[in-house]
């Protein structure tokens, strides 16, 4: 239970300046941020915490924010720590480690991997440390936004008892359950990318040695790839992204047993899991992609996965998350304090949140292409072009590290090698196609 935790049944409706939906690390993020500029923090999480999340791989651009939240031991303590990441493809005989140590800058030669319930149970201790009002097991089940620019929310409480809250400003970080998306009915699948994921926790996976035991491995199979992440206690998460019509094929068989041959076909993952044993349920989930119309309005903002989400091939979701939170806290605060300049600062919000997933989804539509493939699989420095692609992979697309130049000569080699290869980028470009068209089957999810 999150500390400074007051009863929402005491009155039929209380008020705050900020009301936060959800306590995942961008509404912790924002919360913390808000309710150390003194403004009266409302946090509501459907759940109770520690909770089981995917999504346990951290990028080094997260580093300076933890410490800036005043939580950087805590997270060390509980982390894995990952000074890289691995590629492994079945087209190749060798494996390629990224080491972030190689990046443009050194100063983030690291990361970690983190159980989430962990890491996100910190994240919001930290937030009511610092003044947020956090209330656990209450879920918000309706807005409306008034016509003098307050909102109203109502939330139901674990035992069913109501309670409702008047804002004078809204933040929806509900993650995936994308709150105001749905209620504005603005969420859509990502045209440019279709994929599903399923995945479970294993106990005794083989790791490499040294400090490359807490490397994350990235296996391309067939039909799209797995994710191998090493955590403290001998947890590894394990799963896979594929393409829903990839999901058609089980026919009927578990979860469990799909996940499991699957990794068979993928011969260098599952030498890594063959005395590993599963600890947790093996789930699933569709429409893993998808992105909102909007991210704003005057009286509301919308942060990290309840705007958008993209493929996590590089771990980019907790980083972006957190980022949207710093954002969002200053537009919040300008917003409230300076209300000549909200429309500008709402102007720069907007350009911040779309400006990440843009980055890494350049990377992402493309990463399961051959040619693409053989760019990761034997990196060239010239131009630096391998620094700026480590950066993007560190997260470092959002600070004045001068990368563009390089990732532009990287994406102009890019193309310039899909012309003189014609027949390989059009049959590659024919299988994207192929793979992100709509699936729609709900069953294909279930256990």
């Amino acid at each position: 239970m999150v500390s400074n935790e007051t009863p929402l049944s005491a009155a039929p409706e209380s008020t705050c300046d900020v009301l936060v939906i959800g306590g995942g690390p961008a509404g912790s993020t924002v919360a913390s941020l808000l309710a150390e500029r003194g403004h009266h923090v409302v946090v509501l999480d459907k759940d109770r915490h520690p909770r089981f999340h995917i999504g346990e791989s951290l990028l080094p651009a997260n580093l300076p924010l933890f410490e800036r939240l005043g939580v950087a031991e805590e997270i060390r303590a509980i982390g894995m720590y990952k000074p890289g990441a691995e590629f492994v493809s079945p087209h190749h005989d060798h494996t390629q480690t990224f080491h972030f140590a190689e990046a443009w800058d050194k100063s983030m030669p690291h990361a970690y991997q983190v159980k989430r319930a962990e890491f996100d149970q910190v994240l919001l201790r930290n937030a009511a440390r610092l003044g947020a009002r956090v209330h656990e097991g209450c879920k918000a089940t309706g807005v409306v936004f008034e016509d003098d620019g307050s909102v109203r929310v109502t939330a139901r409480l674990d035992d069913g008892a109501e309670q409702r809250w008047h804002a004078r400003f809204l933040v929806d970080a509900s993650g995936r359950d994308t709150f105001l998306a749905n209620r504005f009915r603005i969420k859509e699948r990502n045209p440019r990318h279709n994929s599903s994921a399923v995945y479970a926790h294993f106990r005794h996976a083989r790791r490499h040695e040294g400090d490359a035991e807490g490397n994350i491995s990235i296996f391309w199979f067939d039909h799209g790839w797995f994710w191998f992440i090493p955590m403290s206690n001998d947890t590894t998460s394990v799963g896979m992204v594929t393409w829903p019509y990839h999901m058609k094929t089980r026919a009927g068989r578990p979860l469990e047993q799909f996940l499991m041959d699957n990794i068979a076909t993928c011969p260098k993952l599952q030498e890594r899991l063959v005395n590993a044993e599963r600890i947790t349920p093996v789930e699933a989930t569709g429409n893993f992609s998808y992105v909102s119309q909007r991210n704003h309005g005057a009286n509301y903002l919308m942060l990290g996965d309840a705007f958008a989400f993209i493929d996590p091939v590089f771990s980019s979701g907790v980083w972006l998350a957190m980022h949207s939170g710093v954002i969002g806290a200053d537009t919040v605060d300008t917003c409230l304090r300076q209300p000549a300049r909200a429309k500008s600062a709402l102007a720069r919000f907007d350009r911040a949140m779309r400006h990440g997933p843009k980055e890494f989804s350049w990377f992402i539509y493309r990463v399961t292409n051959p040619i693409m493939r053989d760019f990761f699989m034997y990196p060239k420095n010239v131009f630096r072009v391998k620094e700026a692609l480590l950066s993007v992979l560190a997260g470092d697309v959002f600070g004045k590290t001068p990368i563009w130049r390089s990732l532009f000569i990287f994406k102009v080699i890019y193309y310039a090698a899909n012309i003189l290869q014609p027949r390989r980028a059009f049959m590659a470009w024919q299988k994207r196609r192929f793979n992100i068209r709509k699936v729609d089957d709900p069953a294909l999810y279930q256990a």
